[in-house]
């Protein structure tokens, strides 16, 4: 199979699938238009697909003879955003916009699987084609629970993200913890109201809460490890009503983030720390409180064998070994649900190019890519996924 030249045969059709999607793009869970593109593509394509946990795709290529099983996974939700590009194919829904390189994951993962598709005959094991909705608030887990692993057993898994920070042709790939477990919380202080002109009368639930976020700190540099990069954060904090009433409560909003090998505790030993150092100072306040974890994911940590496949596939497609960078970042992805269950693989593609305006970060309203990464990123998911099927090949 000639790789390169089967992918610059679709080119013109790849940037057209990732602008139609850049158009149209659609939130979390509500995706329908893009999941009847990707269903009407895949069918052409001579596949069954099939709808899971509201707007997932999932499709199955199998090749001709028995072997390993592979998951490739793209996501495929957009952000509230309102688009600031001047561009012809920006977004024509108001508030909403792909500000996070979805449309391109959505597009390379098609075309990849046009040309694995065409060369199935040839194939050995097969591949499970999951094109995951609400990535932005977690849309992993519950197609997990819809049952995904259990009807589509598979060996490991593989995805990328398209990235600005990195130079195009450049690839971002090391082993062990890459992208960061989340924990986003509520933290609710109860005091006693009164008259700021009587605050011994009241029990103050703002003095406690500066205490509170001063003192989260302590946790990330006195009580982990260094070597275990943590990053706990106060992004939101409501209470009061005026300059000259003591309120009756404070509430905090939140998140930690973490890159820890040890994914199956991690977030719960985090959050049992927030937890006694706010029953000892609420204590020392005589205020109480309400501890909430609203969403938890797992750090996304890379398979060292898997990632030497993909090292291969990179040094195949960008043709020198400097083109693969490390990169690892406190962003999180929900990936990490498959990844934490099956041995797993999640790279970055390198789109940023100054000169094209294409190295704002992301979730940003500017955001957009330099097309020219779409087709190595496509190549990525055909030379990554020959190299897992043939990797015990005779």
């Amino acid at each position: 199979m000639d790789v390169s030249k089967e992918v610059a045969g679709l080119d013109t059709e790849l940037i057209n699938l990732r602008r139609d999607f850049h158009q149209h793009p659609e939130l979390g869970f509500e995706e329908d238009r893009t999941a009847e593109r990707v269903s009407d593509y895949l069918r052409l394509c001579g596949l069954e697909t099939r709808r899971l946990t509201k707007t997932g795709v999932v499709s199955v290529i199998q090749g001709r003879k028995p072997g390993r099983v592979l998951l490739l996974r793209a996501d495929m939700d957009a952000l509230p955003i309102q688009e600031e590009n001047d561009l012809p194919y920006r977004s024509v829904n108001p508030g909403v916009m792909h500000a996070c390189g979805h449309d391109g994951h959505i597009a390379m993962l098609l075309v990849a699987a046009k040309i694995l598709a065409r060369h199935r005959a040839e194939l050995q094991g097969r591949i499970v084609l999951v094109f995951q909705p609400n990535e932005e608030n977690e849309g992993a887990l519950p197609m997990i629970q819809d049952g995904l692993l259990e009807e589509y057993p598979v060996d490991a898994c593989m995805g990328l993200h398209l990235w600005p920070l990195i130079p195009t042709g450049k690839i971002g790939l090391s082993a062990g913890p890459v992208m960061a477990g989340i924990l986003q919380f509520v933290l609710q202080i109860n005091g006693k109201g009164g008259h700021t002109g009587y605050p011994q009368l009241a029990v103050d639930p703002i003095l406690c809460a500066a205490n509170i976020i001063q003192s989260l700190q302590m946790i990330q540099t006195r009580e982990i490890s260094v070597f275990e990069p943590t990053v706990i954060m106060i992004g939101k904090i409501s209470g009061g009503t005026a300059s000259n009433i003591i309120p009756a409560s404070v509430t905090m909003e939140g998140t930690a983030r973490y890159l820890h090998e040890d994914v199956k505790n991690a977030g719960q030993n985090i959050i049992e720390q927030i937890e006694r150092l706010t029953a000892g100072i609420c204590s020392a306040h005589r205020t109480a409180y309400s501890l909430r974890v609203e969403s938890s994911s797992p750090a996304v940590v890379n398979d060292i064998r898997l990632v030497e496949l993909v090292r291969s596939a990179a040094v195949q497609t960008t043709g020198d070994e400097k083109n693969i960078v490390r990169n690892v970042t406190t962003v999180g992805e929900d990936f990490s649900e498959f990844s934490s269950r099956i041995p797993g693989a999640f790279y970055f593609l390198g789109c940023g190019d100054g000169s094209k305006e294409t190295s704002y970060p992301h979730h940003h309203p500017r955001f957009n890519i330099d097309e020219q990464a779409l087709k190595i990123g496509v190549k990525m998911h055909v030379q990554s996924t020959l190299a897992f099927l043939n990797e015990n090949d005779g």
